[in-house]
């Protein structure tokens, strides 16, 4: 089953959840990237790579109550692979976004990216698709334990998450994550660690938000 990370992408496509034939989403990715719909992928939506994947937290699932929480709480239970946790943070659901970004991001320790809607999130899972590939050709001629590192930081989901902190710009955001490693080391650095990095002022804003 999907859960068991057993699904095989080949280099450059996208395998969505069946759920999602005819969405804004598939329409937006046909003519970008090759996609392949699956029935069964349990709690997944959308498999970048064989270690990548998608989860996808809609407007809707935001205001229908908690059952979106159980289902990210079950994925990392159950899951080996990289989930990426991609919510729609609009006017109607941006009063629960903190609350989501708490749970993905320092109790999950998930990568999460708000979105606008889902023509905005066909345009990330692409830009997402062509680092997978790029990291793909690169396996095969590198050392895995430099990789891992380089492309943490140089992945532009990380690095842009990293931006939305108050205060964070490019520069800051590369420090942090070449200082930390991770978007959970950085959550869970104390002002004291962060200082050095990014100064006083800016490591008290990382430290509130």
């Amino acid at each position: 089953t999907a859960t068991g990370g057993s699904v095989v992408v080949p280099l450059g496509h996208v395998v969505g959840n069946d759920k999602w034939r005819g969405s804004e989403i598939a329409q937006k990715l046909q003519g970008k990237v090759r996609l392949i719909f699956e029935d069964g992928l349990g709690l997944v939506d959308f498999h970048l790579s064989n270690r990548t994947c998608i989860l996808y937290v809609s407007e809707a699932d935001l205001v229908a109550g908690d059952k979106f929480k159980r289902r990210l709480v079950q994925f990392r239970n159950t899951s080996s692979l990289g989930g990426i946790v991609i919510v729609e943070r609009t006017q109607i659901s941006d009063q629960y976004f903190s609350a989501v970004q708490k749970l993905v991001v320092l109790e999950l320790g998930m990568v999460l990216l708000p979105v606008a809607n889902q023509g905005e999130a066909s345009q990330l899972i692409t830009q997402l698709v062509s680092f997978c590939v790029r990291e793909q050709s690169k396996e095969h001629s590198s050392n895995p334990f430099l990789r891992k590192q380089s492309s943490q930081l140089a992945e532009p989901a990380v690095l842009r998450t990293v931006q939305q902190i108050p205060g964070v710009g490019k520069t800051k955001a590369l420090l942090l994550l070449q200082h930390f490693g991770s978007i959970h080391g950085i959550c869970n650095a104390s002002i004291k660690e962060l200082e050095p990095v990014v100064g006083q002022a800016v490591a008290q804003q990382i430290h509130n938000f």
